[in-house]
């Protein structure tokens, strides 16, 4: 068990296949709200390796992803803290973490698409233009409905 900076236990693991329907409510906030793009319970039951969750008292108060792409890049996705819990530090204990398994992994570039491009500053990210991503841009964002009218700021981070 670790700390939250207020002091409470928690556990951050690895996702199990008995989280996925917490984890699919927590991001069906933020999709419903236009914060994130929805991700169906298949998609992560296909991509559950990629995802981490804090638990707290026993329930899931947050997760987020690490996908891999070629030429060494990953992304940060799937970020999301219940509403109760956010101001709690667990959000930026998530992407240090995801940050030290792309280390882990040989990556040297970690990116993120976001409405919150000041959180992800403040842990070292810098905004960057989506064409210097064509990982991402040409392999996921060419599938995504708003990939001509995509308002979301792109931020990567050198490891």
């Amino acid at each position: 068990m670790n700390k939250t900076p207020q002091s409470q236990e928690f556990s951050l693991r690895a996702a199990a296949s008995t989280d996925i329907v917490a984890i699919h409510n927590l991001l069906k906030g933020y999709s419903d709200r236009g914060n994130l793009l929805p991700r169906s319970v298949h998609d992560l039951e296909t991509n559950l390796a990629d995802f981490w969750v804090i638990e707290l008292s026993g329930s899931v108060v947050a997760c987020g992803a690490l996908e891999l792409f070629p030429n060494r890049l990953g992304e940060v996705r799937s970020l999301a803290v219940n509403e109760t819990r956010t101001k709690a530090g667990l959000g930026s204990l998530l992407v240090n973490h995801l940050i030290e398994q792309a280390r882990s992994r040989n990556l040297s570039r970690l990116m993120a698409l976001t409405y919150a491009p000041e959180f992800f500053h403040r842990l070292g990210f810098r905004t960057v233009p989506k064409a210097t991503l064509p990982e991402k841009v040409w392999g996921i964002c060419v599938k995504c409905y708003k990939f001509y009218d995509c308002d979301e700021i792109a931020v990567l981070l050198y490891l």
